[in-house]
């Protein structure tokens, strides 16, 4: 690819500010180092995953509210993990953290079970017991 031709989508989701380092071409053949700020296959493609995780968070959301899911599953969404990955840094199954994201099982836990939740968020306990934050949209 020549210097001239490396993509420089200005819509892209970073707004400019984040750069890739491609290698093109210059004039005379040699490779030269060029910055990208993207280009607009990749620009779509991340809007359309980023709305599918926005679609996931906001279903949660909704669970929670209807007490068909605790706020544990609310945190893992928003923080795109899944449970297994909660449960290796929570010390405990992933079978468990998909048992505590049910409201019965979650009202049970312990508060270093909660604890630990919490710190894996990198939240206060309040913030992830807090049904009533989770109201009004962020």
């Amino acid at each position: 690819m020549n210097q001239e031709q490396v993509p420089q989508d200005q819509e892209n989701l970073n707004e400019g500010k984040l750069a890739k380092l491609y290698y093109a071409t210059d004039e005379k053949g040699h490779y030269v180092k060029v910055n990208s700020i993207g280009w607009e296959p990749e620009t779509v493609a991340m809007q359309q995953a980023w709305d599918v995780v926005n679609d996931e968070v906001e279903e949660a959301r909704q669970k929670v509210l209807a007490g068909k899911a605790s706020p544990l599953l609310y945190h893992i969404k928003k923080n795109i993990m899944t449970p297994a990955l909660v449960a290796s840094y929570a010390g405990t199954f992933g079978f468990m953290v998909r048992l505590h994201c049910h409201p019965s099982f979650f009202r049970r836990l312990s508060r270093k079970q909660l604890e630990k939740y919490a710190y894996t968020f990198r939240i206060p306990v309040e913030q992830l017991t807090d049904v009533e934050r989770l109201k009004n949209p962020q």
